[in-house]
């Protein structure tokens, strides 16, 4: 018996790293399992069936269920018939995890148009698609009286919370899912979906970039390793997980923390409008009685190494 028995599921993306330790965990807890991968390398270009199918035969040899999917998520089309295959292969979705991603690093000044496109629309877009037409389905499913138990996971990261130099597009598009997120929670809670969102902090062919390239110690326990990942997936994937919606937890190791995004910090005010001569003399008023520092260096709090 697992948490997850008759429920459905997709993972984006998972035909390797976090994501096909994300399909294999949700198996292992009973769930049925839609394998969506196009197969490309880590810049979103070409297309392999091969790792998909890998995942899908590996759940099917322990004794679980899943089917293949190679739809482009970041096509309207595509995640409609991800969405679609899901209802029809397995009767319904409870559970869609958005993993799906590619990188293009570059400095703003380097960055050409098409990869800026290509980041975003995979990233932004790929996530809101699945995540359109799925909540297309609980919504009449509940409108038609049917009880509901939606789950949506979103993956955005250390770098769209912190913003990391030369990923303007990753960055953007990875704090554009964390803000997605909470607005998708907003609506669809009524429906009885949630929606969360995980940092994950693991090593897989897109951090070979970072240099988190090292192989483990196979004595000690692998901090960086993708399947630290996915048991928090399952969590959030769960029945009591039911009023855990909106959230956004940084993953790594044994680690799970809940990040909270902007809030106010200091402020100035007055009964009629601000003068440029006015906002210069109150400046560092404005920032808490100092000097404005300028921009933090550069660090992602509690990243390891």
């Amino acid at each position: 018996m697992g948490l997850l028995d008759g429920k459905v599921a997709i993972v984006t993306g998972a035909g390797r790293g976090v994501g096909r330790e994300e399909a294999l965990l949700l198996a292992s807890e009973g769930a049925r399992v839609v394998v969506n991968d196009l197969g490309g390398d880590a810049k979103g270009e070409g297309s392999d069936a091969t790792p998909a199918q890998q995942v899908a035969d590996e759940i099917k040899a322990a004794g679980g269920e899943a089917v293949v999917n190679g739809a482009d998520i970041s096509s309207w089309d595509g995640a409609k018939s991800l969405i679609t295959q899901a209802v029809e292969e397995f009767g319904d979705l409870n559970i869609l995890v958005n993993n799906a991603g590619i990188l293009r690093d570059a400095m703003s000044f380097n960055t050409t148009e098409e990869d800026w496109d290509a980041v975003i629309r995979v990233h932004l877009k790929g996530h809101f698609a699945t995540a359109r037409f799925a909540a297309e389905y609980w919504r009449n499913r509940s409108k038609a009286g049917e009880a509901v138990s939606g789950r949506i996971i979103n993956t955005t990261s250390d770098s769209g919370l912190f913003a990391n130099p030369g990923q303007s597009g990753y960055d953007a598009a990875k704090s554009g899912i964390a803000t997605l997120t909470i607005v998708l929670a907003r609506e669809l809670e009524r429906y009885g979906v949630t929606a969360n969102a995980i940092a994950p902090r693991a090593r897989t062919r897109l951090t070979a970039t970072i240099g988190m390239t090292d192989e483990p110690d196979p004595n000690t326990f692998d901090e960086l390793s993708p399947a630290n990942i996915a048991p928090v997936v399952g969590w959030l994937s769960t029945d009591a997980a039911k009023d855990v919606n909106g959230q956004v937890f940084i993953v790594w190791a044994g680690h799970v923390i809940r990040a909270e995004g902007w809030h106010p910090v200091d402020e100035i005010a007055q009964d009629s409008r601000w003068t440029v001569e006015g906002l210069v003399g109150q400046q560092n008023a404005l920032f808490g009685g100092k000097a404005p520092a300028g921009v933090a260096p550069h660090s992602i709090p509690g990243f390891p190494g």
